[in-house]
C-alpha cells in the first residue's frame, strides 16, 4: 500500500501547539513494579515532594474502570501498592492520578501483565552488573540499555545483581549512604519499569552475605543494604505465588525476599542467593571450593521447586554459580556445584556434603532445567554442559565495550562476545530464543560500524522456525494508538495481532527510527531521542502492509 501526500504544514501546525503542552507537564513521581502474580501486582510509587495519589486501571487502553484508594506520602518515600484482584493472563493499562499542590493531574498510560497462561508466547529481559556506584558503569550507556530493553516490551526484568552495591569500604559505609545507592535506581529504572516489573537478584557487591550479616548486628552493611532495598523495591517472597525463603530475620527485616521462584506461562523462573548463607563451617568475606555453599534449606528448596515442577523451560539464575571467582562450566564441574574435587580431581560430593542428595548441576540435568544464567564476568558467554545451557550476562552499563572482554573472556571454554547491553528471552510454546542486543551510544555508531541494538550472538532450545502463518493482511481498523500525539511513548492495540509480521517506523524523510518483528497488542513503543514531527507507522502482515500516523511531541 503507498501512501498519499501529506499536507506537512498544516501538521506542523498540530505539532507546535502540541508541543508546549507536553513541555509544560511535570513528572515528579517515578514508579517501579514488581511482584507480578496471576491475580495482582504490586504498584511502588515515589514522589518528589509531598503529594496524594492514587491509580485507575482497567482491561483496555482507554477505559479505567478501577481506582485505588488515596495515599498520603512524604518526598522520595515509596508507597508500594497492591493491586488485586486482577484477571489471569491479562493486560493492564493504568495511570497514576496525583496532587501536589490544589488540582489533581494524571500521568501519561502505562501497562503490566499478569501471569501469562501455559501456550503463551512471551519476552522477558536479563541485565546484569549495572556498576554506577564505582563508576565502571556510565549512566548515558544504562539509559540506553534500559530503553533498549523498553523497545522489547518485556514481561519482567530481571537484574542480576552488583546494582546497589557498595561494599568497597564495608565497615565505615553509612545508613545515609546505603539509602542514597538504592534511591539513585529509582529515577532510571522508573523511566521504563513502570511497565515493566523489576526483580533483583543479589550480587556480591550488595554486601548481604553472612559474613557481614554476624558482625555487630543490625549495625552492619547487610542488614542495612537489606532494608534499604526492601524499602525501595518490592521483591518476592512466599505468598502461595512465589515460593522462597520462609526465614523471618529480625531487626524489622522479615523476610529478606533474597531467593524465589515462579512459573509463568510454560517456564519455571528460580532466582538464587548465593551469598546470605556462602560460608559451610566457618564465617569468610569470599570463601572457594568446599567451603562456599547454598546452604542447606536453600538448597533443599531447589531441589523441591525443581522436582515438583512440570514447566516445560525452566530458567535457574544467580548472580555468579559459586559466588566468587570467574567462569562457568570449568567451575560448574567441582565442589558442591558439579561435586569434584577440582576438574581433574575425584568425586567427593559425599564426603563434604553429607546427607545431600547430589550436586547443584546434577538437579539440573535430571530436572532438565533449560538455562542457567549468571553475572559477574562482565562479558557474554554461552556454554554447555551436559545440555544445559550455560549463559553470561554482559555489564549493562560498560561505555568502552570491553571490560569483561579483557578481564574475564578466558576464564570460559566456549563463545564470548564483547559489548554492553542485555539479554531478552521469547519463549514460546515449542521453543526459547535468546538474543544478546549490544547496545551502543549515539557517537559509537556515527562510523556506521555498529548499530544501536545490533544482535551480538543468538541461541534457541527447540524449533523457533516453526512459526504459523496466517493468510489477512491487517486492515486499519484493527488498531488503535494512544496518546496521539504522542509525549515520550505511545501504545499501539491491535485487535488482530495474530496478523502482523513486523512494525517498523520512519520519519517524514523515511529514516527509519523503530522496527521489531514482536508484535503484539499494547505494545509500547517509546520515542524518547526522536525529534519532534510526524512519524509513520507501518504494520506488515503476511499479505500487505498498511500505514498509520503518529504526531510525536518534544
Amino acid at each position: 500500500m503507498k501512501l498519499g501526500l501529506m499536507n506537512i504544514k498544516s501538521t506542523m501546525i498540530i505539532i507546535m501547539t502540541s508541543i508546549s503542552f507536553c513541555k509544560g507537564l511535570s513528572q515528579g513521581y517515578n514508579i517501579v513494579l514488581g511482584r507480578p502474580t496471576d491475580t495482582s501486582i504490586t504498584v511502588s510509587v515515589m514522589m518528589d515532594q509531598k503529594a496524594e495519589f492514587y491509580l485507575e486501571y482497567g482491561e483496555t487502553s482507554t477505559t479505567y474502570d478501577r481506582k485505588t484508594d488515596i495515599f498520603s506520602v512524604a518526598a522520595n518515600d515509596p508507597q508500594h501498592v497492591l493491586i488485586h484482584p486482577l484477571r489471569h493472563n491479562s493486560r493492564y493499562f493504568y495511570r497514576l492520578i496525583y496532587k501536589t499542590d490544589k488540582s489533581f493531574v494524571a500521568s501519561p498510560q502505562f501497562h503490566f501483565q499478569t501471569q501469562r497462561a501455559e501456550g503463551s508466547s512471551f519476552v522477558f529481559t536479563v541485565e546484569a552488573d549495572e556498576h554506577l556506584y564505582d563508576k565502571k558503569g556510565i549512566r548515558s550507556m544504562y539509559n540506553v540499555t534500559l530503553q533498549n530493553q523498553a523497545a522489547d516490551d518485556p514481561d519482567f526484568l530481571i537484574s542480576l545483581g552488583d546494582i546497589f552495591g557498595d561494599d568497597h569500604e564495608p565497615f565505615t559505609i553509612t545508613s545515609g549512604e546505603l539509602d542514597e545507592l538504592h534511591r539513585d535506581y529509582r529515577p532510571l529504572l522508573g523511566s521504563i519499569c513502570h511497565s515493566i516489573p523489576f526483580y533483583v537478584c543479589l550480587g556480591n557487591h550488595e554486601g548481604e552475605n553472612d559474613y557481614y550479616q554476624s558482625i555487630s548486628p543490625p549495625d552492619n552493611l547487610c542488614y542495612r543494604a537489606t532494608l534499604w532495598r526492601k524499602y525501595y523495591y518490592p521483591n518476592p517472597f512466599p505468598d502461595g505465588f512465589y515460593t522462597g525463603n520462609t526465614t523471618m530475620e529480625p531487626y524489622g527485616i522479615e523476610h529478606p525476599e533474597n531467593y524465589f521462584a515462579w512459573t509463568w506461562g510454560d517456564a519455571l523462573f528460580v532466582v538464587l542467593d548465593v551469598y546470605r548463607t556462602q560460608s559451610y563451617d566457618s564465617l569468610d568475606p569470599k570463601p572457594q571450593g568446599w567451603n562456599w555453599t547454598l546452604g542447606l534449606k536453600q538448597y533443599s528448596w531447589l531441589k523441591k521447586t525443581l522436582e515438583e515442577s512440570n514447566s516445560k523451560f525452566k530458567f535457574v539464575f544467580a548472580h555468579h554459580l559459586r559466588g566468587q571467582g570467574r567462569g562457568g562450566v570449568l567451575l560448574a564441574k567441582t565442589n558442591e556445584w558439579g561435586g569434584y574435587q577440582n576438574s581433574k580431581g575425584n568425586y567427593t560430593f559425599p564426603t563434604y556434603r553429607p546427607g545431600w542428595a547430589k550436586p547443584i548441576h546434577q538437579l539440573f540435568v535430571d530436572n532438565k532445567v533449560t538455562m542457567f544464567i549468571q553475572g559477574h564476568d562482565h562479558v557474554f558467554a554461552h556454554e554447555e554442559l551436559d545440555g544445559i545451557q550455560y549463559i553470561a550476562a554482559p555489564m549493562a552499563a560498560d561505555s568502552t565495550y570491553q571490560i569483561g572482554m579483557l578481564a574475564n573472556a578466558d576464564a570460559y571454554v566456549s563463545d564470548t562476545v564483547d559489548g554492553t547491553g542485555h539479554l531478552r528471552f521469547e519463549v514460546r510454546s515449542d521453543c526459547v530464543q535468546m538474543d544478546y542486543i549490544k547496545a551502543y551510544l549515539p557517537q559509537d555508531t556515527l562510523s556506521g560500524d555498529h548499530k544501536n541494538r545490533e544482535i551480538g550472538f543468538s541461541l534457541d532450545v527447540g524449533d523457533c522456525r516453526n512459526t504459523s502463518q496466517v493468510d489477512d493482511a491487517p486492515q486499519r481498523n484493527e488498531f488503535t494508538l494512544v496518546p496521539n500525539p504522542a509525549c515520550g511513548s505511545f501504545v499501539l492495540t491491535m485487535t488482530a495481532e495474530e496478523k502482523v509480521e513486523s512494525i517498523k517506523v520512519t520519519d517524514i524523510f523515511g529514516r527509519e527510527v523503530y522496527q521489531t518483528n514482536r508484535c503484539f497488542s499494547g505494545m509500547r513503543i517509546f520515542t524518547n531521542g526522536w525529534a519532534p514531527g510526524v512519524y509513520i507507522i507501518s504494520v506488515h502482515g503476511y499479505r500487505g502492509s498498511i500505514a498509520l500516523k503518529v504526531i510525536v511531541q518534544e
